[in-house]
């Protein structure tokens, strides 16, 4: 089918109008716009469809995304064709909405792991880190094994409900006393400083990402915004003037980009751990670089998703983790204009990657 596009040319300075007959999906170069390019790869390779992980999964970052009993029953049967064993819920709460998400989903036993957060409400107020840790060890009694997902991107902590803590970062000095009885509980501390290097960086023609990166922009015009580097300085301090708490950064520290970063904090440290949830479109672009760093630190990386409940978002994760295949576009969960290629880790690192360290960590 063919359509009437009205078309304007120049000819010795004058502007003529003509009528073209294009095919009705076509655009030229000027008219398609980059949020609706959605290219379709032409390569006859590999596509590899992974149902069931290859060995049984400990997921790490998922949240309370199921709101009844029967979705979280339907959640259940999903992980079970997946084979997930156990999510870990990053639940941000404390108090009475804590307690309500603890109580439906401790009904299915080892499936889920409830992680609380921290209560910053009065964290400007003189005592606060010790009413805070108080309800630190509520949750603890009640059945939290974990703290998180904390979270900063620069302007300081935030996704712990009922409160925020703008300008305190995770290694502020009130938060010493938490993240020490943290340590003496064995409660894990999850935490997601800053966001990919593009939500850094001008939106222009040059950035990398720029899709998602636009979509997730950070406003570094604000003099108090931490930056990337800024950012991930305050996760070194944290961690090493914690030495007895055990850290997971989530999103690989945000540090895709260049993962000598976090590599350079696992060195350092070892009550630290770093998982991938959210972040398998950032790294299936450089497929052989990606594997090597997992293979390095294949003890110290953990399985997670960060991207709901569904039964193709748990497959997407499989592939890129365990297969070998070129240049596939998955439109569905990422919003990023490149191509991904399949990571082809070894059994060993699936393993350690998909539950063995997630055990020795948890302590399950």
């Amino acid at each position: 089918m063919w359509c009437n596009k009205i078309k304007s040319i120049k000819k010795t300075g004058v502007a003529i109008i003509i009528s073209v007959f294009l095919p009705c999906n076509s655009f030229s170069q000027e008219e398609l716009l980059l949020k609706d390019y959605e290219p379709v790869s032409v390569y006859n390779t590999p596509k590899t469809t992974i149902v069931r992980a290859k060995y049984p999964v400990t997921d790490v970052h998922t949240h309370p995304y199921a709101k009844s009993e029967l979705e979280i029953a339907a959640w259940v049967a999903t992980m079970d064709k997946a084979g997930i064993e156990k999510s870990i819920l990053l639940t941000y709460t404390t108090g009475k909405e804590f307690d309500s998400i603890y109580k439906v989903y401790s009904k299915y036993g080892d499936r889920f792991e409830i992680w609380c957060g921290f209560d910053y409400t009065g964290y400007t107020d003189k005592g606060w880190s010790k009413n805070a840790v108080k309800e630190l060890e509520r949750c603890y009694e009640l059945g939290a094994k974990g703290v998180g997902e904390l979270g900063d991107k620069g302007a300081g902590l935030f996704y712990s409900k009922p409160t925020e803590a703008p300008g305190m970062h995770i290694d502020d000095p009130r938060m010493k006393p938490l993240l020490e009885k943290c340590g003496e509980l064995g409660m894990p501390v999850s935490i997601h400083v800053a966001d990919p290097y593009w939500m850094y960086l001008p939106m222009d023609e040059h950035n990398d990402g720029l899709m998602n990166a636009f979509t997730w922009k950070i406003d570094t015009s604000d003099e108090d915004i931490l930056l990337h580097k800024e950012l991930i300085k305050t996760l070194d301090n944290a961690v090493r003037n914690n030495p007895d708490t055990t850290f997971i950064a989530c999103h690989l520290a945000n540090c895709s980009h260049d993962l000598s970063i976090i590599g350079n904090l696992l060195d350092k440290y070892p009550n630290l751990f770093a998982e991938i949830g959210a972040r398998y479109a950032e790294l299936a672009p450089i497929p052989r670089h990606v594997k090597s760093f997992f293979e390095k630190y294949q003890d110290r990386l953990l399985y997670g998703t960060d991207m709901g409940m569904s039964s193709s978002m748990y497959q997407t994760t499989f592939r890129i983790l365990e297969t070998s295949d070129e240049h596939f576009y998955i439109n569905e969960h990422f919003s990023y204009h490149w191509p991904l290629y399949g990571l082809d880790l070894s059994d060993g690192v699936l393993k350690k990657l998909y539950s063995e360290n997630a055990k020795k960590i948890y302590k399950f």
